[in-house]
């Protein structure tokens, strides 16, 4: 009887739905390894993952998953903020002689964690109240500053500022705003949503009252669920205030296509529907570009090469250089044959002909879809592997160390250089279980679109297998090289069965 081994690793990401299926997915595609649970706490940050299988596949799939979190999870972030917040504390109390507060993930004490329990006494009773012990300041001198008051600093996931319009009064509104708030009317009358802050007031201008509302945790307390709370008065769209996490909208989109069954995969219309639903223009154009953070910064992650247009492509590929060279193209064509799945699939969906297909081309588009999303940056990725090891073969190795440095620098980039067209095998392989029932039921006008798809990622494959053979033979971990051999060896002769598989089934497939 075979040797099975259960593995439960825990990883600290319990409220992110993309990193954790992403982890899982991970583990889940590791030859030889059975995936059984996935239990992710919101409350503590943290999913427990149980797998099993043989020793071997139990430490590749450990493995697995622990490469995906490691791009994915960073438990620097609020730490560095907090190291932030100290340091402008310290500094601002010894330039301006002020007392300073630490708050949120820098408080020193429960007692002084958020803003509103800093706050309470307002600046008329900071005199009394930063005498007393437990209400020392973090930096700075326990005495009251009539010109200033006292500074609050510190760390805490992204505040969203957001206001629901109502047709109401005044007084309905910060009725409202109590009940809803987690501090409600005090606390024997706790309000309904946790991480949330809020006020009521009228805006003249506009001849509406306004919930004014600060989400302090939009993973815990999410913007739509603030919307969607019962307020028992006409609500007339709603208005973000500042900037916004990506993240936010899209898991309002998530729950809206979720509410309503609807299918939808491209960016910008599930921003049109979230916008759409939560009246973000009722008082405004909401503009994605001015209010989404990530769109407003500089978008560093697409590439060069991935940026080109096509001429501009052929011609750099055409040039003479070596990069970018055939593992890009071999990128590319990954990416393009799950572009040509995904049209299969969206040119069945929603066809009258087909519309029995419906909800399973809902179930196949989506890893099409994302697959070919993901695909695309190893583009660039594959000149830039190309480029860290020239650079490395371009270092000094005038003594013993830097010797060592230089030949630890090689390794490190021809790793580089063989995990890149190693990641596009992976993905390109497991695309074959969506096109395989594409072929069987798609729609049959598209039939050469698919035949192309799927030589396009059996040649994609066929280019990770040449690029990682040519790599592995400078490699001197004889393990890593055993051990990559044979995955690549595997990789193309699974392309290689599923393609003609696909194939044969295509061409008996009449129209």
């Amino acid at each position: 009887m075979p040797r099975i081994v259960e593995c439960v690793p825990n990883f600290s990401v319990g409220r992110n739905k993309e990193i954790i299926e992403a982890i899982a997915s991970a583990i889940a595609a590791t030859e030889g390894v059975s995936l059984l649970d996935v239990d992710p706490g919101a409350s503590t940050n943290r999913t427990v993952y149980t797998f099993v299988g043989s020793p071997d596949s139990v430490v590749e799939g450990a493995l697995n998953g622990a490469r995906v979190a490691y791009q994915a999870i960073d438990m620097r972030a609020h730490q560095e903020c907090v190291e932030c917040a100290k340091e402008f504390g310290d500094k601002l109390s010894i330039e301006l002689g002020v007392p300073v507060y630490l708050y949120g993930e820098a408080a020193t004490e429960p007692h002084r964690k958020t803003l509103p329990q800093i706050r309470a006494g307002e600046f008329e009773g900071i005199p009394e109240k930063i005498q007393k012990p437990e209400w020392k300041p973090d930096f700075g001198p326990a005495e009251f500053v009539p010109s200033w008051g006292a500074t609050a600093t510190g760390a805490r996931k992204f505040l969203i500022a957001y206001n629901i319009n109502i047709l109401g009064t005044k007084e309905q509104a910060h009725r409202i705003a109590l009940n809803i708030r987690e501090q409600g009317r005090g606390q024997e009358q706790p309000g309904k949503l946790k991480h949330v802050q809020a006020i009521g007031w009228y805006l003249e201008e506009a001849n509406m009252a306004q919930v004014s509302v600060n989400i302090t945790d939009f993973e815990e307390t999410a913007i739509h669920t603030v919307y969607d709370e019962e307020l028992n008065l006409a609500v007339v769209g709603s208005q973000i205030v500042g900037l916004v996490p990506l993240q936010a909208i899209m898991d309002s989109a998530q729950f809206y296509m979720d509410k309503s069954n609807l299918f939808i995969l491209e960016e910008d219309q599930k921003l049109r529907l979230v916008i759409n639903r939560m009246g973000l223009n009722s008082l405004g154009a909401f503009s994605p570009k001015e209010r989404i953070i990530e769109y407003m910064i500089s978008d560093d992650r697409e590439g060069p090469l991935v940026t080109m247009d096509v001429k501009d492509f052929i011609l750099t590929v055409g040039s003479r250089s070596p990069s970018p060279g055939g593992g890009s193209v071999s990128a590319l064509a990954a990416a393009l044959g799950a572009a040509l799945g995904s049209m299969v699939g969206f040119l069945t969906y929603g066809n009258r002909k087909f519309e029995h297909l419906d909800g399973q081309m809902r179930k196949l588009i989506p890893s099409l879809y994302k697959a070919m999303k993901d695909l695309t940056p190893f583009i660039d990725a594959d000149a830039a592997a190309f480029s860290e090891y020239m650079l490395a073969m371009k270092l000094p190795a005038e003594g013993e160390e830097e010797q060592q440095m230089k030949t630890a620098a090689l390794q490190q980039g021809l790793c580089t250089a063989i995990q890149v067209p190693l990641t596009v095998a992976r993905i390109s392989n497991s695309l074959w279980g969506p096109l395989t029932e594409l072929a069987m039921v798609g729609n049959i006008n598209c039939k050469s679109d698919l035949q192309v798809g799927a030589r396009m990622l059996e040649t994609a494959v066929w280019g990770a297998y040449y690029n990682v053979k040519t790599n592995l033979d400078d490699v001197k971990d004889e393990d890593f090289k055993k051990k990559v051999s044979e995955e690549v060896d595997g990789a193309i002769k699974h392309a290689q069965e599923s393609c003609g598989a696909i194939l044969k089934i295509l061409e008996d497939r009449k129209a």
